[in-house]
């Protein structure tokens, strides 16, 4: 039997009001939605709607968080440079 490998996304987020919301997870569409609806983090609370602008799946959790915290340094100019 062949199993489904949970597929876990890092995201930039583009909020109304232009600034970018960095997080990982492993259902983006959902994690949107959380968003959207103020229910996934104080930061995008009283930013919403909020936007997916970039993307990357990672193979693992920990990959993802480790790229979470790597883009998070970045500068906004490279996060932006991201989106090809």
């Amino acid at each position: 039997m062949k199993m489904n490998k949970i597929k876990y996304v890092v995201y930039i987020l583009m909020c109304r009001d232009n600034t970018l919301y960095t997080g990982w997870t492993n259902d983006l569409e959902k994690r949107i939605r959380q968003h959207n609806l103020g229910k996934a983090s104080k930061y995008t609370r009283g930013r919403c709607p909020v936007v997916a602008y970039y993307t990357e799946e990672c193979n693992t959790k920990h990959e993802a968080m480790s790229r979470e915290i790597e883009i998070k340094k970045m500068s906004r100019e490279r996060k932006l440079k991201l989106k090809i």
